[in-house]
């Protein structure tokens, strides 16, 4: 049985305004071991203080995907695309063959609490922005598609929720706790199976969670 990853072994940074809790190896906090997941490469929770932020910056040959947890992130990138991501919409960005972007709180007053994902992406060519609305409430709900061989859901186990993954599966707690394979996951907690998993989700009311399914076999 997987045993989970806890959130207080996470890598942290902390910047001006700015704390990142990072899920995979990044930088400094080099780890062979723990460099990604099928194409999952990295999940960092991102805590900005009000009226702080990431200034632009650029990427290449990635799918970034952000899910806010709590306040308004303040969104402007090189495609041209400016504006204000709340709770509830899943946003990605394909960098394709570059783009810069700049992030930071959308609030002068309130914190910003988000989890920003990455990918190896397929797209090789211009850059791509999407956003999807999420809908409120239990269940198992489809996301922003990517282009790299996964898949995003957001699961809410009220009530239980079965997740079929015949190529493996991520499970990143966002919220609340939800029991799994055998073990009880908090926010920040993460499951990784590599194996084909037939897993039942369940969670008390306000439990959340990212799932990340590999679609086709992991390289």
């Amino acid at each position: 049985m997987p045993e989970p990853r806890r959130s207080a072994e996470r890598y942290r940074t902390v910047g001006e305004g700015t704390e990142t809790l990072h899920s995979f190896s990044y930088g400094r906090h080099y780890d062979a071991a723990n460099v990604g997941f099928g194409p999952v490469v990295a999940i960092n929770e991102e805590r900005i203080a009000p009226g702080a932020g990431y200034d632009e910056h650029h990427h290449s040959d990635a799918d970034i995907v952000t899910w806010v947890l709590e306040g308004v992130l303040a969104h402007e990138d090189s495609t041209g695309q400016r504006g204000l991501v709340r709770p509830g919409l899943a946003q990605r960005l394909s960098a394709g063959e570059g783009v810069t972007h700049a992030e930071r709180n959308g609030s002068d007053t309130e914190p910003l609490r988000f989890v920003q994902m990455m990918l190896r992406s397929t797209n090789w060519g211009a850059p791509e922005y999407a956003q999807v609305e999420v809908p409120d409430g239990p269940g198992l709900h489809e996301t922003v598609p990517v282009h790299a061989g996964a898949r995003l859901l957001v699961a809410r186990p009220a009530e239980p929720i079965v997740v079929d993954a015949p190529h493996g599966v991520l499970l990143h707690v966002t919220r609340g706790t939800v029991t799994v394979a055998g073990s009880r996951l908090g926010p920040g907690d993460e499951l990784r199976i590599a194996d084909p998993a037939r897993l039942v989700l369940t969670g008390d009311r306000d439990a959340e969670t990212l799932v990340w399914l590999v679609v086709g076999p992991r390289g």
